[in-house]
């Protein structure tokens, strides 16, 4: 199962002071994803899950690159292993560039920057505004709140039953690849409207 030319965008914790439990299920994740002949992009942190899915794409010949804010560079942020840097004015515009060259989304477990990327990545498809698949990878349970929270939105009618078709989650980074390479098979799925 080889989908070549797949640019994948990973979202996930820049913080180094997780469990290894975490960082050794992103950097497997970069493994997969080399091995599928798929272009890593993230934030290009030098730190957290975002080194480290980087790390096992590089190690397993794979690309990555990495889009970051100027501040973030200032700041001594950026990894410098990485195979190509894009370097936005903000936040906005690096979220952006992220959505227009990749073709699904990953989601490690992560903070409120991740939280944040991640939602606004399931309200775009929601919108209509990208078809990109949307996986969760649910390392250790991580989202298990989050999608208890979102299965309440649909239980008080806040969102539709059927968006829940807008995101998959896995429990495993091979199974993240799987779900992956399913929907880029497949083409875009259908979904109703929100309204």
């Amino acid at each position: 199962m080889k989908t070549e030319d797949i640019n994948i965008c990973v979202f996930g914790a820049s913080s180094g002071r997780v469990d290894k439990t975490y960082t050794e299920a992103a950097h497997e994740l970069g493994r997969l994803m080399a091995g599928q002949g798929w272009t890593c992009v993230n934030g290009a942190g030098a730190q957290g899950l975002m080194r480290a899915v980087s790390d096992g794409a590089l190690m397993a010949g794979g690309r990555v690159t990495g889009v970051i804010p100027k501040f973030m560079v200032d700041n001594g942020w950026c990894y410098d292993r990485l195979n190509e840097v894009i370097i936005t004015a903000d936040m906005h515009e690096r979220k952006l560039q992220m959505a227009e060259m990749t073709q699904a989304v990953v989601a490690l477990p992560g903070g409120c920057g991740t939280l944040e990327e991640l939602l606004e990545a399931i309200t775009w498809r929601q919108l209509g505004l990208s078809t990109r698949p949307i996986v969760l990878l649910n390392t250790h349970g991580y989202y298990d709140s989050l999608l208890k929270m979102l299965q309440r939105c649909i239980d008080e009618q806040f969102m539709k039953h059927s968006h829940q078709a807008l995101w998959t989650v896995a429990g495993t980074p091979q199974e993240a690849i799987e779900a992956i390479a399913f929907e880029v098979r497949q083409g875009p799925i259908q979904l109703e409207g929100k309204y």
